[in-house]
């Protein structure tokens, strides 16, 4: 019974790192998400698109260029009534994390972000698919 305590102790120690490592990344992830939704709020493009992975940059070369793609088509996450946090699941790459709004029409909505690890060790968001809630793509 003792080496059985023992060892089920020292699989503990070895998962602790693990799950900590796991929850410091969901933590990470959330406050990238909820950081660039403040920027969204506050209309500051430019911190809002500093979240943004480099690939993303690439393709939206500005702040400007950014925000009116945001304000196009993604109004659910640039002004959401409610914000509620769901799964967490490591894809190829890095992180999806899963975002229930409600959009300022009043209709609820999933947001799912992709989100990467850059060299530095910050997360960057790196796309956003929004789901009208019963899985119609908006």
């Amino acid at each position: 019974m003792r080496r059985l305590t023992a060892a089920l102790f020292g699989l503990a120690l070895m998962a602790g790192p693990a799950l900590s490592d796991e929850a410091a990344d969901a933590s990470g992830i959330r406050q990238v998400i909820d950081a660039q939704m403040q920027a969204f709020q506050a209309d500051d493009g430019v911190a809002a698109y500093g979240f943004a992975s480099p690939r993303l940059q690439e393709i939206f070369p500005n702040a400007d260029v950014f925000m009116s793609m945001v304000r196009s088509g993604y109004q659910p996450v640039y002004r959401p009534k409610s914000v509620t946090w769901g799964r967490l699941k490591e894809i190829p790459g890095g992180y999806a994390q899963e975002v229930f709004v409600v959009g300022p029409d009043g209709e609820p909505y999933v947001a799912l972000y992709a989100l990467e690890r850059q060299p530095d060790g910050s997360w960057r968001i790196s796309g956003c698919q929004l789901l009208k809630s019963g899985g119609q793509s908006a």
